[in-house]
C-alpha cells in the first residue's frame, strides 16, 4: 500500500508562499535550537519564518510557559508554520538562538547575520576564565576584586596551588583570633545573663572553666602565638617591609609546624577544645584583627572553620561542586583526578561562611544581564531577579549539598526540612519583590537600592571589562547571561559565578512568570532598539555603555617584529669582492678546516660545475661573460716561489724564478680560472673601475709545468676553491692577449679565439 500524502490546502498553500516571500525579502528567516518556544512564538508575531535545523529540537519543558493558540478555521496553526519552514529550507538564516556557542560557527558569520552568543565568551562564563580575568581588572579600573569576588585559586597550576596553601593557613591563624575574641564575648554575655534564668548557661560555664584545668583536654597558648606572629608578617609583606632583604630568609613557620598548628585548630574550632590562658591574648587578638579588616575585605566573611568550595572549572548546574575545611582532604581530592588538574580545570574557592540568611536558611540571587556589543562595551541590567533557597537550615557543622548548594537543579532532589519556617517558599523560589518585602520588615528596604543593585552592576561591569580583549566580537549579535551573587550580613553583594545560556526551564510560579518575559524583552533590545532607539525595552535597563575605541587587530601577547631585509646593491657587492683578498693570498696555515674542506669537496665535483655553468652560458650568455669577468681579480705577488708554489699547490721543484707569469687551465671541463696580478702603477688602458674596478692593469699569463695529486684526498685539489685541478701533467696555459678580449667578454661577445686551448 502506498502511504497517501496529506492534502494541502491551496489557499494555505498560496498564504504560505506569500508570507515567506515577505519574509526572505527582509531577512526574516530565523532558526531555533533548543527548547525555547517563547522565543519561536515571539519571532512568529513579528512576521519571522523559521528554518528547521538539522539537528533534532529537544523536547520542551514540563512545566508550560506559553499557551497555544487554534486557528480560525479550526485547523492547527503549527502545521502552517511547518510548510512555511519546508518553504525556506534553502534560504539563509539571519537570527540563530541556540544553547551553546558551538552549535554555529560565530566566525563565519556575515555581517548582517545575528547569533546569541560571541565567540571564545568562556573566558569569563567558566569559573576558571573568571578566576583569571578578574585578577587582571587593575588595568581596567581601580576597584579591587576581593570586595566583590571571593578569593579563588587554580588548583591544576602549582603557583597558584602553592599560593592557595599559604591563603589556607593564613585564614585558618585569622580564623584563630576570631575564635578566641568571639569566645570571650561570649562568656561575657553569659555572665551578664539572669542567673535565675539561665542556670544552664551557668553551669556550662563552670564546667568550662573545669576543662580549662584539664591539660590532656586543652591546647596551650603558642598556637595564638603563631597565628599572631604569622599575621603580623603578612601585614609587613602588604606594606613591603621586605623588599630591600637581599638575603634569603627562612620560612618562620617550618612545614612540621604547620602540621602540628592545622591539627590543633581543628581540635579547637572544630572540635571545640580550649586553649589555656587564652584569655590573656584577646586584647591583642582584638587588635590584630582590626589592623587586618583595614586590608582584607573578606574577613568578615571568612567565618571560623575555613571552609572552601571546590568546583570543576568548566561543569554548570552545581555538577562536582563540594565543601571542605581540611588543607589535606582538598589537595588529596584534586590529585585523584589527574585530567582535570593537568588542564587546570580544579578551582578552589573562599566559601562565604557569614552569608544573609532568610528565616535560617541560605539563599542566592540569579541576576540576567544582556550584551550588545563589546566595542563599545553595552550591557543591559534585567530590574527583576529571583532567589534561590536550600531545602535545609543554614549550619557550617555540616557541609553537606542541600545546606549549601542552592542550585534548583540538586534543591529539587531534596525534601525540605520539618523544622522550616513557614514564611519559606515551597518551591524554594522569591522573586525580588518578595525578597524586598522582607527587607522592609526587617527595616532595611532601602538598602536593595543603595547597596545590592549598585553592587550586583559594578560586579557586572568589572568582569566584563577583564575579558572585553578577549571575547570576539560580531556587531549584530548578543548574548543573555546569569549571574549568580550572595549577599553579606551587609547586603554586600558577592559574585559567584556567570553562566552562558541561563536556563528559561520554568520549573517554579516566579520562573514561570519571569523566564518568558526575560526572552521577550530580550528580542525587543536587539531587534527593536537596534532600528529605533526609543523603542520599549522592556524590563532591561542600559546601565553602561563605553566609549568606542578603535582597537588594533590583535593577534596575542606575543610580540612581532617585521620589515624586509636590507639588500647589498650590485656596485658595492662588486667592490667588495674586487677588494677582499683572495683564499689562496692568505697563508695555508691560517685556513680554517671548514673552508679546506669546502675547498676540497669543490674541487672533486669538476664536471658538476663545468655542467651548471654551461648551462648558465647557454640560457643567458651576456650573464655568463660578466660573472667570468667578476672572477678575475687582482692577485699581488710579492712572496718567494716556494711559498707561492705551496699556495697554489704545486711541486715546488716546478717553480721558476720570481715575478715570472704562469697559466692553467682546467684540463676536463673547460671551466676558466684567471688569476690577475696586481695592477701596475700606470695602468695601459684606462678600464671604467666604476663597473668594472678589477679590470685596472695587465692581465698576466700563469704556466704551470706540473700538477700534484693532493696526498690526503687522493685528487688535486688546490686550497683555494678557485683552482680546480684536475688528475694530469700536462702542461696548461692561460692567454689571454689584450684588453680587447676582455672588454669583449663585457659585451658577450665570445668567440672561439677567447676560449682557452690547450698548449
Amino acid at each position: 500500500l502506498v502511504p497517501s500524502l496529506p492534502v494541502i490546502n491551496p489557499d494555505r498553500l498560496k498564504t504560505a508562499k506569500a508570507l515567506v516571500d515577505k519574509a526572505v525579502k527582509l531577512r526574516k528567516v530565523f532558526s531555533v535550537q533548543g527548547p525555547y518556544p517563547v522565543i519561536r512564538a515571539a519571532l512568529w508575531a513579528r512576521g519571522w519564518v523559521e528554518r528547521r535545523l538539522p539537528h533534532p529540537v529537544q523536547k520542551t519543558p514540563t512545566y508550560s510557559c506559553v499557551e497555544e493558540e487554534d486557528g480560525n478555521d479550526g485547523e492547527n496553526v503549527d502545521d502552517m508554520y511547518d510548510l512555511m519552514s519546508r518553504l525556506v529550507r534553502n534560504e539563509t538564516t539571519y537570527f540563530y538562538w541556540t544553547t551553546r556557542r558551538d552549535n554555529i560557527d560565530c566566525r563565519s558569520l556575515r555581517h548582517d547575520q545575528m547569533t546569541n552568543h560571541y565567540a571564545n565568551a568562556g573566558t569569563f562564563t567558566t569559573k576558571v576564565g573568571l578566576c583569571v580575568n578578574l585578577r587582571n581588572l587593575q588595568w581596567f579600573d581601580t576597584a579591587d576584586p576581593d570586595t566583590f569576588f571571593p578569593r579563588c585559586y587554580r588548583l591544576g597550576a602549582e603557583d597558584e596551588k602553592h599560593a592557595f596553601i599559604e591563603d589556607f593557613r593564613r585564614t585558618a591563624c585569622t580564623s584563630l583570633l576570631q575564635y578566641v575574641v568571639e569566645t570571650k564575648i561570649k562568656m561575657l554575655v553569659m555572665q551578664s545573663l539572669d542567673k535565675r534564668e539561665y542556670n544552664g548557661a551557668i553551669l556550662s560555664l563552670s564546667l568550662s572553666a573545669e576543662l580549662d584545668n584539664k591539660e590532656h583536654r586543652s591546647v596551650g597558648p603558642e598556637i595564638i602565638n603563631t597565628a599572631l606572629h604569622v599575621c603580623q608578617e603578612f601585614l609587613s609583606v602588604l606594606k613591603h617591609s621586605d623588599i630591600d632583604v637581599t638575603a634569603e630568609i627562612p620560612p618562620s613557620v617550618e612545614e612540621a609546624q604547620w602540621a602540628e598548628f592545622l591539627k590543633h585548630y581543628y581540635m579547637v574550632v572544630h572540635k571545640g577544645k580550649l586553649i589555656r590562658g587564652s584569655s590573656v591574648f584577646v586584647e591583642r587578638c582584638q587588635d590584630m584583627l582590626t589592623r587586618l579588616q583595614a586590608v582584607c575585605p573578606q574577613l568578615d566573611t571568612d567565618g571560623l572553620k575555613n571552609i572552601w568550595i571546590i568546583k570543576p572549572g568548566a561543569k554548570s548546574r552545581g555538577r562536582g561542586i563540594m565543601c571542605m575545611n581540611h588543607l589535606d582532604e582538598i589537595l588529596a581530592l584534586v590529585d585523584t583526578d589527574r585530567a582535570l588538574t593537568k588542564e587546570s580545570k580544579w578551582v578552589v574557592q573562599k566559601y562565604l561562611e557569614r552569608p544573609l540568611l532568610v528565616h535560617c536558611t541560605k539563599f542566592d540571587l540569579r541576576q540576567w544581564f544582556l550584551v550588545t556589543d563589546w566595542n563599545p562595551l553595552t550591557i543591559w541590567f534585567y530590574k527583576e531577579c529571583y532567589l534561590r533557597f536550600s531545602t535545609q537550615p543554614y549550619s557550617t557543622k555540616t557541609l553537606d549539598s542541600s545546606v549549601h548548594l542552592c542550585n534548583n537543579s540538586i534543591q529539587k532532589h531534596f525534601q525540605p526540612s520539618r523544622n522550616r519556617h513557614p514564611g519559606l517558599p515551597e518551591d524554594n523560589m522569591w522573586s525580588c519583590s518578595q525578597f524586598r518585602s522582607f527587607l522592609q520588615r526587617e527595616g532595611r528596604e532601602t538598602e536593595w537600592e543603595s547597596v545590592v543593585i549598585p553592587g550586583m552592576q559594578q560586579a557586572v561591569v568589572h568582569a566584563l571589562q577583564t575579558a572585553q580583549d578577549l571575547v570576539e566580537p560580531h556587531k549584530a549579535s548578543f548574548e543573555l547571561y546569569g549571574a549568580d551573587f550572595m549577599l553579606g550580613r551587609d547586603l554586600r553583594p558577592w559574585l559567584l559565578e556567570i553562566n552562558a545560556s541561563p536556563t528559561m526551564a520554568c520549573s517554579s510560579i516566579v520562573t514561570a512568570r519571569l523566564c518568558p518575559a526575560v526572552q521577550v524583552d530580550t528580542l525587543r533590545v536587539v531587534l527593536d532598539w537596534r532600528t529605533d532607539p526609543s523603542a520599549y525595552t522592556g524590563g532591561f535597563k542600559l546601565i553602561y555603555k563605553q566609549a568606542a575605541v578603535e582597537v588594533p587587530q590583535y593577534f596575542g601577547v606575543n610580540l612581532l617584529v617585521e620589515g624586509a631585509p636590507i639588500k647589498r646593491s650590485r656596485h658595492y657587492r662588486q667592490s667588495f669582492i674586487s677588494n677582499s683578498p683572495l683564499p689562496h693570498q692568505v697563508h695555508p696555515e691560517k685556513l680554517s678546516q671548514s673552508q679546506v674542506k669546502k675547498s676540497q669537496m669543490t674541487s672533486t665535483c669538476p664536471k658538476r660545475e663545468h655542467d651548471r655553468k654551461a648551462e648558465r652560458q647557454n640560457t643567458c650568455p651576456v650573464r655568463k661573460s660578466c660573472r667570468s669577468v667578476a672572477c678575475e681579480q687582482p692577485v699581488s705577488v710579492h712572496t718567494e716561489p716556494q711559498k707561492k708554489a705551496q699556495r697554489l699547490g704545486l711541486h715546488p721543484a716546478c717553480c721558476t724564478s720570481e715575478g715570472k707569469q704562469q697559466s692553467i687551465r682546467h684540463h676536463a671541463s673547460h671551466t676558466s680560472k684567471s688569476f690577475l696580478s696586481q695592477r701596475s702603477s700606470e695602468p695601459r688602458h684606462k678600464i671604467s673601475s666604476r663597473v668594472f674596478p678589477s679590470l685596472q692593469g695587465p692581465l698576466p699569463t700563469l704556466e704551470v709545468f706540473q700538477l700534484q695529486p693532493n696526498i690526503v684526498t687522493g685528487t688535486n685539489v688546490c686550497h683555494n676553491s678557485a683552482f680546480l685541478s684536475h688528475p694530469t701533467t700536462h702542461k696548461h696555459q692561460l692567454c689571454l692577449n689584450s684588453q680587447r678580449q676582455v672588454k669583449a667578454r663585457h659585451k658577450g661577445e665570445l668567440t672561439e679565439e677567447h676560449k682557452y686551448k690547450r698548449c
